[in-house]
């Protein structure tokens, strides 16, 4: 075995294979940001209320949940560039049929397939991001998901766009389908044609347990920290600071800049500071903000939470999925697809209690125990550092 060969023989991921997956999780940002677009047009096609349009936003979620376990057997057994290929069609073209439908039943059940079809894709994309950054024997993985968020910009942006200048949501899908297509196609070919790093079969599902689980419960919390944002930002805003609802997006516009940012200035960081320090001195940052938007005296003190919240969580996942494939416990492919799953729980779930805390108490006190809880990640980030020597 060669320096240019990788420990199951293939030769070691360069450059290429560096721009396909930047490629892959800027097709997942794009393609999530046109289904987000597209959701008022589906409500009033479909008739649907506020609690039923819920349920179908859930069958999403639901998808996405049932596929990432076995997304990691998949990419064991066929590769990262089959699953990546297969599943990332079948994201684009089930966007078509979600500009149009107007029925309900048949919206909960084509979101269910689209959902799954993202989830086995995210899943797929991350195992190479794991064996891509370990040929690289430096970081890249928060510039990964650095394209994730910058493909949420240009997808929303592009979509508002068409919309803007009259175009029908359905020609407007269509139009960034055939996009996503030609992203896709550019990628597949540098896509990495196997996905474990060990070689041989793999079960279909395995139970996480040890240190994954713990990793898993980490991105959990973080997840719902940035559930939080997505979800609850705008009204925290309104009701616990005094904005008008016209600027309620501003919370959420300063988070999501905020961890593009740090994503893309992320590599060079955890190069300089190391994972253990991005793991503490971020899940601080995540506290902080969280303690700042609640208690600052003034209002718009809360904003400077929300960037430090971003900039603090930013890195924190990236580094999560290179200690799942660096740890010895569970094979890398099945280990990034547990702590996928379990971190998605937590943008499903944690938002969705939320409401209750808040209502029981209220929205700050909601807000502050998610960043008493964020603390958990700064306390284990020798435990987590160790996994990645």
């Amino acid at each position: 075995m060669t320096d240019a060969t990788s420990p199951n023989g293939h030769a070691k991921p360069g450059r290429p294979e560096q721009l396909a997956t930047r490629l892959s999780f800027f097709f997942i940002g794009v393609t999530l940001a046109n289904w987000a677009a597209l959701v008022p047009f589906a409500k009033l096609r479909t008739g649907l209320d506020d609690t039923w349009l819920g349920f179908l936003l859930l069958c999403l979620g639901a998808g996405s949940i049932i596929a990432m376990p076995i997304s990691g057997a998949l990419s064991t057994r066929f590769g990262c560039r089959a699953v990546i290929l297969v599943c990332g069609l079948a994201v684009a073209l089930l966007l078509l049929p979600l500009s149009f439908l107007a029925s309900g039943v048949l919206m909960a059940v084509s979101l269910f397939a689209f959902g799954a079809a993202v989830g086995a894709c995210e899943v797929a994309m991350n195992i190479q991001a794991v064996i891509v950054e370990k040929g690289a024997d430096r970081p890249l993985m928060s510039g990964f998901h650095g394209c994730f968020s910058l493909g949420g910009f240009a997808g929303a942006g592009s979509m508002s766009l068409l919309l803007s200048l009259g175009v029908a949501p359905f020609t407007a899908t269509l139009a960034i389908v055939i996009a996503l297509i030609v992203i896709l196609a550019l990628a597949h070919r540098r896509n990495i044609a196997y996905g474990n790093e060990g070689g041989g079969g793999s079960p279909l599902f395995v139970l996480p347990h040890g240190i994954v689980l713990f990793i898993g419960f980490l991105c959990f919390v973080i997840f719902l920290a940035e559930g939080a944002m997505l979800d609850w930002s705008g009204q925290f805003l309104v009701s616990q600071r005094g904005f008008e609802a016209t600027a309620a997006g501003t919370g959420y516009s300063a988070f999501a800049i905020a961890m593009t940012v740090g994503r893309f200035a992320g590599d060079w960081i955890v190069a300089h500071l190391g994972r253990s320090r991005i793991l503490l001195l971020g899940g601080c940052g995540v506290t902080l903000g969280f303690l700042l938007a609640v208690l600052a005296p003034v209002d718009e003190a809360a904003l400077l939470g929300f960037v430090l919240i971003g900039l603090g969580a930013s890195n924190i996942v990236p580094v999560l999925y290179t200690a799942a494939g660096a740890q010895k416990v569970m094979s890398p492919s099945h280990a990034v697809a547990a702590i996928t799953t379990i971190g998605y729980a937590g943008i499903l779930v944690g938002p969705a209690a939320i409401g209750p805390v808040a209502d029981w108490t209220s929205l700050s006190f909601a807000f502050g125990l998610i960043g008493a809880l964020v603390l958990v990640v700064p306390l284990s980030a020798r435990v987590i550092a160790a996994q990645m020597r």
